[in-house]
């Protein structure tokens, strides 16, 4: 057995200059968030959404070579594991590789588990679970024929990790989509490593209107340790850490990032009483 190799301690985000990513859903929120990332550290990215913002609405980030940098956008269903093929072609056809597969589509409205039918808990199960694993897959075919190998990283909840009422379906599928980074981490090693990023409360720019306005949202805020929502940038800046050589070691992980948790509920039961 050979001498183990060690990366280097110092690390730029500039270092990922010219790899090619593929994100999905990276159209608004998290996504954009990923996207304008990796275009900030100089990659080729690639992005699948259902509908592809106009030309005005993407963004246009300077990278590391002073240029400015935009992402392609491919219009398809990430639940169809025809179109997901469309997506891996378009993005190796651009570079001729593919080193970073960002799984970030998903999302569900709420509804109350007693009374949701069986096609919106499909439809929720296959958006936030198995359109990770068509993705993964695909990627995976191609990452493994490369030296370098690749990364891909699965976005997923909190809710995946406690209840998750009125949300049952989603929270299943994050719980699963957690599972699946462990199984394919263990079976893609040692060419693809395969880590998962679980966020807490995310302020996406429209929580104020989800929690009930300003004051409702500075209640929530407050039940944070840390004191504040997230944002897309704090999990963009995670997902450069885990492609940098820093976490060649880090597969089937599961990174919570929630800001510390949330208060438990009976604190707040004993202080009102």
């Amino acid at each position: 057995m050979g001498e183990p190799t060690f990366p280097p301690l110092s690390w730029s985000t500039s270092d990922l200059h010219g790899q090619t990513v593929i994100v999905t859903g990276g159209t608004r929120g998290v996504g954009r968030g990923i996207v304008e990332a990796y275009l900030g550290a100089g990659c080729s990215v690639v992005v699948g959404a259902r509908t592809a913002p106009e030309e005005e609405e993407r963004p246009e980030v300077l990278g590391p070579d002073g240029e400015l940098r935009r992402a392609s956008y491919l219009a398809i269903d990430v639940r169809d594991a025809e179109q997901v093929g469309w997506l891996i072609e378009a993005a190796v056809g651009e570079t001729g590789r593919l080193d970073i597969l960002v799984n970030n589509a998903g999302g569900a409205p709420s509804a109350a588990a007693a009374t949701a039918s069986s096609r919106f808990s499909t439809s929720v199960i296959a958006l936030n679970l198995l359109a990770a694993l068509h993705c993964a897959q695909a990627a995976n075919d191609v990452m493994q024929t490369q030296a370098s190998g690749g990364l891909i990283l699965n976005i997923s909840s909190v809710s995946g990790l406690r209840p998750s009422p009125l949300t049952a379906a989603y929270g299943a599928a994050k719980a699963g989509l957690i599972s699946l980074t462990e199984s394919l981490a263990v079976e893609w090693a040692p060419k693809v490593r395969v880590n998962c990023i679980s966020a807490g409360i995310l302020d996406t720019g429209h929580a104020d209107e989800h929690f009930g306005g300003a004051s409702g949202l500075e209640r929530v805020a407050a039940t944070v340790p840390v004191g504040r929502l997230g944002t897309p940038q704090d999990v963009a800046g995670v997902c450069l850490l885990l492609s940098s050589p820093l976490a060649a070691y880090l597969t089937g992980a599961n990174l919570v990032l929630h800001g510390g948790g949330e208060w438990p509920a009976f604190h707040a039961a004993a202080s009102s009483s």
